[in-house]
């Protein structure tokens, strides 16, 4: 969503008006009688409750449901509503004579955003990026995370996340790839959906988006995704589907673009056809910041809430002109009913109505503690030449440089940004509005590692000079060289090339000293023109609250190098579908088109596949502190459930984290791509142990689509089913014959 800069508000204001505001909904709530209010009655279920209460309410206060407001202020275009929390992203007003709460809105995914000035009043805990929450592979990780950013939240006063990312990355160049959830259908949905879920086990509502294939900055208000509906598919709205159907999000956030044309916040094949009827979605349609563009024309295709409407969109859409289109006959008295159901059938399903949030304490130590894990287990060691990791604790002088890492570790930018207790790390950095600013949390890798040798001398350069940076390590046993890339929402990268002379930097310590050790913070994947110069390179991404503690304990060793990459590095950018990213900064009102029919389905590492392109780093890959192997494959196929079945033993000296994959192939083709990833499990084993693991391959995995059928059809014949430790370390096979079968569109298809 895009911000500006606000004016900061009082704390006192903050907590004073806010929490009383909050304090007199509580008592509105639970006050109300059950027998003359029915619908707050706990023991009946979401639907039952949705239907009386609606039955009750006037038309107006069916308006004020579908109608939301900007929660900071953006002086002089517009003022912060009264009841809003200051610094949030939205506000919807409630129904106090029904027991109906205000929905109080933040941004979210990473943790608990602020927009605008009052950052000062909103210091709160930082997840690592969504693509480092996704590289650990461990769904009960991203669960974690999820619940604790969702507590915090509710300790804030916020009953509604805008989290789950899950859009595809389909170029690496996406400044806002951090955020989502990397290229595979399945290992995107399976990780967003479980962070999800632990938001909403805190009893708040989450959105999951950006409905759908919002995969570029560049022109995002305008541009036209377009792609065939089979691809479309078996690409990202399959990641939505997986990751709706095991998190069950109260909310669906549209997104800003156009696909085949139409706005997707407009788009009744994608809200209508394909959320609510084909999937059977029960909750709302939310739109982005600013991507309503009509009344009737939008609500008629599904859309129930405009979110922010005076702030952001052109009218009050869902404002003043629904009433006339209500008065006219555009939108039909049911339709709105329609919509004031799913959004009160959502806060009666998510537990707000009935537990009431209230702001409260946060433990930012504990909180932090999970950041960290979750940093720990997402960095992925992508080359380590003779054991250069973990660092030997011999070393007596060694060399940081670069990338600010003398006092914390770099976030992502946009809506998403948290601000981290004890402030910023780094003052006076560009840009310093939005989408900016760009923020260091204080989370320092060279006082982490300071502290774990602390017989040895470690000094600290800024890598700004390229000879000096060298001299220092010439003279050092080893060298770390910290590279970083700040990405950020509403802007895309043009160069997978380290910013700011960065390369250069790497390159000549690399030939000054040969026990190099670089580590990145970035995004998403970047090309290394020294990767053959170094000794061992590991991928942070942005870390997060704990990041210089997480980053320090993985290259000491402390915790296995765990981390599996959620999405490919390419060579260059000759290997993308299109090489040069669509649209121009420089125009962002004009429309243009962007061609997905390229790759279609073959998204990530099934496009390398297709076209035979040897990457930089494979998806799925990533190497450890000790070794594993894997054996006893075996693939059955039991009434139409495939079942695969292997052993996997450490067989190295220390206790590790391996994360074996299975990948699917039709002997005779047909698909978008060789290969599919059909399923994975992250296993902790000591030395010597070995672990039994059983998947089961859901079965769309298996299937094309069926336009025609409007469903999934897996083809008669041979499948192999191999085992690795990424999409091309590939050490078993076995083979599997299928039967012909048709499967319907969605197991919750009504």
């Amino acid at each position: 969503m895009n911000r500006q800069t606000f004016q900061a508000l009082a704390l006192a204001l903050m907590i004073g008006a806010s929490a009383t505001a909050l304090s007199v909904q509580a008592q509105t709530a639970t006050a109300a009688a059950p027998v003359a209010q029915p619908w707050l009655n706990p023991a009946l279920d979401p639907d039952t409750r949705a239907d009386l209460v609606v039955k009750a309410m006037t038309q107006d206060e069916k308006l004020t449901l579908v109608f939301g407001y900007f929660g900071a202020d953006m002086k002089p275009k517009y003022e912060r509503i009264e009841g809003s929390l200051p610094g949030s992203a939205g506000y919807v007003k409630g129904i106090p004579r029904l027991g109906i709460p205000e929905q109080w809105e933040t941004d979210a995914g990473i943790g608990v955003a602020t927009q605008g000035s009052a950052k000062e009043f909103r210091e709160r805990t930082a997840l690592p990026s969504g693509m480092a929450t996704t590289a650990t592979w461990n769904p009960q990780l991203a669960y974690k995370g999820g619940a604790m950013i969702g507590s915090e939240a509710r300790n804030s006063g916020f009953n509604v996340m805008l989290a789950g990312g899950v859009n595809l990355v389909r170029d690496p160049r996406n400044g806002r790839n951090f955020e989502y959830g990397g290229e595979d259908p399945l290992l995107a949905g399976t990780m967003v959906g479980a962070q999800i879920k632990g938001i909403q086990s805190n009893n708040l509502v989450s959105t999951i988006k950006h409905y759908a294939l919002n995969n570029q900055e560049t022109g995002r208000f305008v541009l036209s995704a377009n792609i065939d509906e089979p691809s479309a598919r078996m690409s990202e709205l399959l990641a939505f589907q997986f990751a709706m159907e095991q998190s069950d999000p109260h909310a669906v956030m549209c997104a800003y673009n156009r696909v085949n044309s139409v706005y997707a916040c407009e788009n009744d094949w994608l809200l209508n056809t394909v959320l609510k009827k084909d999937w059977g979605f029960r909750g709302y349609v939310m739109s982005d910041w600013g991507a309503v563009h009509s009344g009737a024309k939008s609500v008629n295709a599904g859309l129930d809430q405009q979110s922010a409407g005076r702030a952001f969109d052109k009218q009050d859409f869902l404002g003043e002109v629904l009433k006339a289109d209500l008065a006219s006959g555009a939108v039909s008295g049911a339709r709105l009913d329609d919509m004031a159901r799913r959004i009160t059938r959502s806060l009666f399903a998510s537990g707000v109505v009935d537990n009431p949030v209230k702001i409260a304490p946060i433990d930012l130590k504990a909180n932090g503690l999970v950041s960290q894990a979750d940093a720990e287990e997402g960095m992925v060691l992508l080359k380590n030449d003779k054991g250069l990791l973990p660092l030997a604790k011999t070393a007596k002088i060694i060399a940081v440089i670069g990338a600010h890492a003398d006092v914390g570790v770099l976030s992502g930018g946009g809506s998403s940004q948290v601000y981290p207790a004890g402030g910023r790390a780094v003052q006076g950095l560009l840009p310093a509005t939005w989408p900016g600013p760009v923020i260091y949390y204080p989370s320092s890798p060279l006082k982490a590692l300071q502290a774990r040798f602390p017989n040895a001398r470690i000094t600290f350069a800024d890598g700004k000079d390229p000879a000096a940076a060298a001299a220092l390590a010439a003279g050092s046993d080893l060298a770390i060289v910290f590279a970083d890339q700040w990405t950020t929402e509403s802007e895309d990268v043009w160069t997978l090339n380290l910013p700011k002379n960065q390369d250069a930097t790497i390159a000549a310590v690399a030939k000054a000293n040969a026990k190099t050790v670089v580590v990145l913070e970035t995004g998403g994947p970047i090309v290394m023109p020294w990767l053959n110069e170094v000794g061992a390179v590991l991928q942070a991404w942005y870390p997060g609250t704990n990041g210089g503690e997480a980053i320090a304990r993985v290259l000491t060793g402390e915790v296995d190098a765990s981390g599996r990459l959620p999405v490919t590095f390419p060579k260059d950018v000759t290997q993308l579908p299109r090489p040069k990213l669509d649209g121009d900064p420089k125009k962002p009102d004009a429309s243009f088109d962007v061609d997905y029919t390229i790759d279609g389905a073959a998204v990530g590492y099934k496009w390398f596949d297709l076209k035979k392109h040897e990457p930089l780093f494979p998806f799925g890959y990533g190497l450890s502190y000790t070794q594993f192997a894997y054996s006893n494959l075996k693939a059955s196929d039991n009434n139409g459930v495939l079942t695969v079945s292997f052993d996997v033993r450490n067989v190295g000296d220390r206790t590790g984290k391996d994360v074996p994959q299975v990948y699917i192939a039709p002997r005779a083709g047909g698909w978008e791509a060789p290969k599919r990833l059909g399923g994975f499990q992250k296993v902790e084993l000591a030395p010597g142990a070995v672990a039994s693991v059983t998947l089961t391959v859901d079965p769309r995995l298996l299937s094309t689509w069926d336009t025609q059928a409007n469903g999934w059809s897996i083809a008669a014949g041979e499948y192999d089913v191999a085992l690795g430790s990424s999409s091309r370390s590939l050490t078993a096979t076995s083979t599997v014959s299928l039967k012909a079968r048709s499967l319907p569109v969605s197991p919750l298809a009504r």
